[in-house]
């Protein structure tokens, strides 16, 4: 049996997220939606949205008709992986071929046009090609999807928020764990302790930047188990997680014992003036592009180069749609939540700066919810 998971979302929570999921269907005149799930980090969530089941390995999909009750698929191999009980969706079904399954079951229901979400990364491609062998008008549903959960409840905003805690935590763990010759690993492994005992699980994503005196090499990578840091280092963990109610934030803040380099300290403070302009125009009703073109200013002709998207849209999926950034013109909602990371590096990619902070759209402006000034660190520190 399942343990109590006090963000387990209620029935009201449920019904609301099916509703919104079946405005989106209609317009878009779908007869059925198959949502995707795959172990792969950040994107098991819209399963988890769908049906609360949390999963461990492999994959799983949510059929939800626009009438009727939707059904939890997961392949027969996997009966006794995860824990099913999870679930709030009642019916279910364990085929040997998934694909196989939905491709039939559209048929015997006499779906024509059927939506899929997790056509452009999640889905697996022998699923896929037996819904092609089926002739079903398949229907690109990723965006469609995301902007239909975009706007979070206060039950979410709740899991949003413990996560952030959690995530907050395992930072501050670094920091203070921080040590001139330890490994990248040994200071990650500081931080996975935190995650894991705090409910994670295995929703965690962690890389390193690292550079040396007070600046950081543009390239993420993996925690290094043999590399010892130096004082004159700097270190930037990139900590991305979700609690137990499945919502993902990321948060980091840069760390370095002997002080910054000087074109770190320029790109600290456009970043600083970065966030103070989000604070500012991530608001309800203003286009995500629009946003993206206002809180960009501060690198902008500077001879600086952007590597990375400006933002997105987070939830119980790593990544959604909108992104925060040229061509997104979708409009904002309260309560949307968006992870704001512009990665910012010199024009010969020798240095490069990456914060990350998870914002909340309000009324009259974003909320930062990690509540933590954009500055550096230099190891022990007792709080944020």
């Amino acid at each position: 049996m399942s343990t109590q998971n006090p963000f387990q979302p209620s029935a009201t929570e449920i019904a609301r997220r099916y509703a919104n999921t079946r405005k989106a269907m209609a317009a878009a005149g779908l007869d059925a939606l198959i949502v995707s799930g795959s172990e792969y980090s950040g994107f098991e969530g819209a399963v988890r949205y769908m049906c609360g089941f949390h999963i461990l390995h492999r994959y799983a999909y949510v059929v939800v008709p626009m009438k009727g009750d939707p059904i939890f698929v997961t392949p027969r191999e996997a009966t006794w992986v995860g824990d099913h009980s999870q679930s709030f969706v009642k019916q279910a079904a364990k085929p040997p071929h998934c694909g196989e399954w939905l491709a039939a079951h559209c048929r015997e229901q006499g779906w024509k046009r059927v939506g899929v979400y997790g056509l452009e990364y999640i889905m697996s491609v022998r699923d896929y090609r037996a819904l092609l062998d089926a002739r079903l008008e398949l229907v690109d549903f990723d965006v469609a999807f995301d902007h239909s959960r975009a706007q979070k409840s206060e039950e979410e905003m709740a899991s949003v928020r413990h996560s952030m805690a959690i995530n907050k935590a395992g930072v501050l763990a670094v920091i203070q764990a921080y040590k001139a010759g330890r490994t990248e690993a040994e200071l990650m492994g500081v931080a996975e302790q935190v995650f894991v005992s705090q409910g994670t699980a295995r929703n965690t994503m962690d890389m390193v930047l690292i550079g040396p005196h007070g600046s950081l090499r543009p390239q993420m990578v993996f925690a290094d188990p043999h590399r010892r840091v130096a004082d004159t280092d700097a270190l930037m963990y990139g900590l991305e997680v979700s609690g137990e109610g499945g919502h993902w934030v990321e948060f980091s803040r840069l760390l370095a014992p002997k002080g910054v380099s000087d074109i770190t300290r320029q790109l600290l403070d456009a970043y600083a003036e970065f966030h103070e302009l989000a604070k500012a125009h991530m608001k309800a009703g203003a286009s995500a592009e629009d946003v993206h073109r206002k809180c960009i200013r501060p690198f902008e002709g500077k001879g600086w180069r952007l590597g990375h998207v400006c933002g997105h849209s987070i939830g119980m999926t790593m990544i959604e749609h909108p992104r925060i950034g040229e061509g997104a013109e979708f409009a904002l909602v309260e309560n949307m939540v968006c992870s704001m990371h512009p990665h910012v590096m010199t024009e010969d990619r020798s240095a490069c700066l990456y914060f990350q902070e998870t914002f909340r759209v309000g009324k009259e402006g974003g909320e930062p919810l990690s509540g933590v000034p954009v500055r550096y660190y230099t190891g022990g520190e007792s709080g944020l």
